[in-house]
């Protein structure tokens, strides 16, 4: 998490990649990053966090949504995002989004056998004034 923040505090493109900090009630609970893909139609959402104490009040679920709402009025035409099978949660929200499985690859990481997964939503242009 730390390269994929520094690579983004060093080189994004503010018109092509965003990043939101959630706040409630005073403190930063959660997190979630808008960057470049693979080529200029794709996008990428990365690092979505939400504090175990914050979590069930709805944020994930903004801050996904505003991800897209990003992604959108920069001309992306596609999302796709990493995450682990065992994410139940944020796969429930990424799928409310409309985000669908393609891909599915099993590795180890921190001593732990995971399923590592590939999400991706195609994302219709937002004209203007008009929100999700």
């Amino acid at each position: 998490m730390a390269t994929i923040v520094g690579d983004y505090g060093r080189e994004h493109d503010p018109t092509r990649e965003q990043g939101w900090i959630a706040e409630w009630s005073g403190k930063r609970v959660g997190c979630v990053f808008c960057v470049a893909g693979a080529d200029s139609d794709t996008a990428m959402l990365r690092i979505l966090l939400v504090d175990p104490t914050a979590r069930g009040r709805g944020i994930g679920h903004d801050l996904v949504g505003t991800c897209l709402d990003f992604a959108r009025r920069a001309g992306y035409h596609r999302m796709v995002l990493w995450t682990n099978d065992v994410l139940v949660s944020a796969r429930r929200i990424y799928q409310a989004f409309g985000f669908t499985l393609v891909e599915e690859q099993p590795h180890n990481s921190f001593g732990h056998d995971l399923v590592g997964q590939t999400w991706a939503v195609q994302l219709e242009p937002i004209t203007h004034g008009q929100h999700r």
